[in-house]
């Protein structure tokens, strides 16, 4: 097995898929390293079965490869699976599975990359070297689940979003889904739709905006300053969903598309839980005080009994476990977040890349691994 080629791409996801695309268009050989044992694991192993592409399919294309044109404006997870699925075979890319990277560091001597990756087969660590390191661990690498007091005396089933598949098993269960993000707001209509009694905590102010007024936003921004798309993104969430207090949901003080940029949070797209909880069928609850064996204790004090919680806490990246940068200039923070601003948060030092990286989903990611590809290519 070839141990050292020109570029080393850690993650075979949708954007380290993309890059070796567009590094097999300019003839560029790569190893892509993969902790799972298929590409693109958070689609084929980690979603829930109703999971749809939020985004109109324009933002969502990989790069130099279109969509079926049968498919519709938004796609569903197994349609994009399936599309992923083509992508691989005709770019004939064939990751290193069940490579757990350990350790990535940039030697001065050879001026290379040494990425050492343990074999989870054999459980022997394999050394890789390329002049150039293209980072593709995504956004959403490690499943986060807070810690909270009594946690580990609750008798019920405690699962992941990751760990969802779908609302059948729940049905007149009491369930609780903490998290408010679009994983939990979806999951939550999943549980209600097969008739599992849900609550729901969110703790933090939250923009519900539909698919079409956040289309609309994505058009707009590319003519308006984002201040004003804001403004506009809020009076029409406004004007549909109304006072969301009512209900136990405040909405926050900056713009969903600002939030976005800043924080990477992203706005909730509404795929018909605003109805489910204005008709009270989905109850939305405040923070968790404690848990005391099957009762969850609210921040107000009150209680409520379930029967199984699901954590939709999201995920935390590790590539600040591995990825040794030298200096004080490095290209990703300790969260895993490109440290320079859009548009140049894709390069840093030493032949080091960051792919998808922006939170600016499948279109920053697309944009990444051509931008990064060009480069590579350049200096070849």
């Amino acid at each position: 097995m070839m141990r050292e080629q020109p570029v080393i791409i850690v993650g075979a996801g949708p954007s380290g898929l993309a890059t070796a695309a567009c590094l097999s268009l300019h003839s560029v050989p790569y190893i892509i390293l993969e902790r799972e044992d298929c590409f693109a694991s958070l689609w084929k192993k980690y979603a829930y079965d109703r999971l749809q592409l939020h985004l109109d399919k324009q933002f969502c294309v990989l790069p130099h490869m279109p969509f079926p044109e049968s498919y519709p404006r938004f796609i569903s997870k197994k349609q994009f699976v399936s599309y992923l699925d083509d992508y691989v075979s005709h770019f004939k890319i064939s990751p290193l599975y069940r490579r757990c990277v350990e350790l990535a560091k940039f030697d001065e001597a050879s001026k290379k990359w040494i990425v050492k990756a343990r074999n989870l087969g054999s459980a022997e660590v394999e050394e890789f070297t390329g002049g150039f390191l293209a980072v593709a661990s995504g956004e959403a690498s490690n499943p986060y689940t807070p810690e909270i007091e009594g946690l580990n005396t609750f008798p019920g089933d405690v699962l992941h979003s990751t760990q969802f598949r779908n609302g059948k098993a729940f049905r007149d269960q009491n369930v609780l889904v903490v998290g408010s993000g679009n994983s939990g707001m979806e999951i939550a209509l999943d549980l209600a739709n097969h008739g599992a009694n849900t609550s729901m905590v969110v703790r933090s102010p939250v923009h519900i905006l539909s698919k079409e007024m956040v289309y609309l936003g994505l058009i707009m921004l590319k003519y308006i300053p984002v201040n004003i798309v804001d403004s506009l993104m809020v009076m029409l969430s406004k004007l549909v969903y109304g006072d969301l207090t009512k209900f136990g949901i405040t909405r926050p003080k900056e713009g969903p598309f600002f939030m976005k940029v800043a924080y990477g949070k992203y706005p909730v797209f509404d795929v018909g839980t605003y109805n489910k909880i204005k008709s009270r069928e989905i109850q939305v609850l405040p923070g968790i005080s404690s848990i005391k064996g099957s009762v969850v204790v609210l921040e107000n004090g009150k209680t409520h009994p379930f029967d199984t919680i699901v954590f939709c806490t999201g995920f935390k990246r590790s590539t600040n476990i591995w990825l040794k940068e030298q200096g004080d200039d490095y290209l990703l923070n300790d969260d895993g977040i490109p440290k320079p601003s859009f548009p140049n948060h894709w390069k840093g030092k030493n032949g080091l890349y960051c792919v998808g990286l922006s939170r600016r989903g499948l279109y920053g990611a697309s944009a990444d691994a051509q931008n990064i590809a060009n480069d590579i290519n350049s200096l070849l």
